[in-house]
């Protein structure tokens, strides 16, 4: 059985491959690949073994032997699933592999806004503190954790995570109902928890019912020392919207790890921000990137390779 890697940089290059090697005949791997290359590049192969690449209609109608989809990654909207469904060709993905690496580097940007270390951290550079009259610089309000009102978005394995890392600071924590099914959700709406929120952390998926969930009319709500955390998906949040609020002193801290189109080969408006003096972090979608939760995708990818075989 012959199976093809298309990505395989997406993993990085400190993964050990070995597992699915030794699920397989032939396994040929490619650090990167276009769409445009995949067909030719999946001849004869009976599986794929994709992260990010698009497998669009044309391309899996042009391999009558591929017969299953491994995706590196939770989303599988880069594949036409209806036309792979149409094809027979099966179509797996894995889950909850990087945990406790996007829980640990939410809580890492909640701590750093809280004690505004954006702001600090630029006085320092700017010599602020070699001038300063006294031991200390304390121009930036801080906020501590312990007591406060954590909102989460998102009540699967990740948002249950921060809320328990969250109460480990002594937080108190609050789910919001899911988005859009609020009238069956015994929980509060999020509408109802923004106002009371000291911290929001996002781990809900993008959809009709969370694109734009806080958008300028949540951010007029919010405590203005509110910090808003948003490792799950680009567009959740209105950024220009949030950025206004940052910059007019209507939210305490802005940090994301994802944003709407990435690569951002075009800019956005949250990286140009990131020159002012702005309680502001873009991380580049690498929340997920420890190297446990990244050897975590290839086991999860064997499971899949050996249930396919098994079946």
């Amino acid at each position: 059985m012959k199976a093809v890697i298309l990505d395989a940089d997406s993993l990085g290059h400190d993964i050990d491959l070995t597992p699915i090697r030794d699920c397989v005949d032939t396994l040929e791997v490619h650090p990167l690949s276009t769409t445009e290359q995949s067909a030719e590049r999946l001849a004869g192969a009976r599986v794929a073994i994709v992260n990010k690449v698009v497998l669009d209609a044309a391309t899996l109608e042009a391999l009558p032997e591929l017969r299953l989809i491994c995706v590196l990654a939770t989303g599988t909207n880069n594949i036409d699933m209806t036309t792979a469904e149409r094809l027979g060709i099966e179509v797996r993905n894995v889950s909850a592999y990087g945990t406790a690496s996007v829980a640990q580097h939410t809580l890492m940007l909640i701590l750093a806004l809280a004690n505004r270390l954006p702001l600090y951290q630029q006085d320092v550079h700017d010599g602020r503190w070699n001038q300063s009259p006294i031991f200390c610089l304390m121009d930036h309000r801080t906020l501590q954790l312990e007591g406060k009102h954590l909102v989460v978005v998102g009540q699967g394995e990740l948002g249950s995570k921060v809320a328990q890392l969250g109460e480990a600071f002594g937080m108190r924590v609050s789910f919001a109902a899911r988005p859009g099914n609020e009238a069956n959700d015994s929980r509060r709406g999020f509408h109802e928890l923004a106002p009371e929120a000291d911290v929001i952390s996002l781990h809900c998926p993008l959809t009709d019912a969370t694109r734009h969930l806080v958008n300028a009319e949540v951010l007029k709500m919010l405590k203005p020392d509110a910090l808003l955390i948003n490792c799950a998906r680009g567009g959740i949040i209105d950024e220009q919207a949030a950025l206004d609020a940052l910059r007019d002193g209507r939210l305490g801290g802005l940090a994301v790890d994802v944003l709407p189109k990435e690569p951002p080969r075009e800019g956005h408006p949250l990286l140009d921000a990131l020159t002012e003096p702005l309680n502001l972090i873009v991380t580049p979608h690498n929340a997920w990137i420890t190297p446990e939760a990244r050897q975590r995708i290839v086991s999860l990818t064997v499971d899949n390779l050996r249930t396919w075989q098994a079946s």
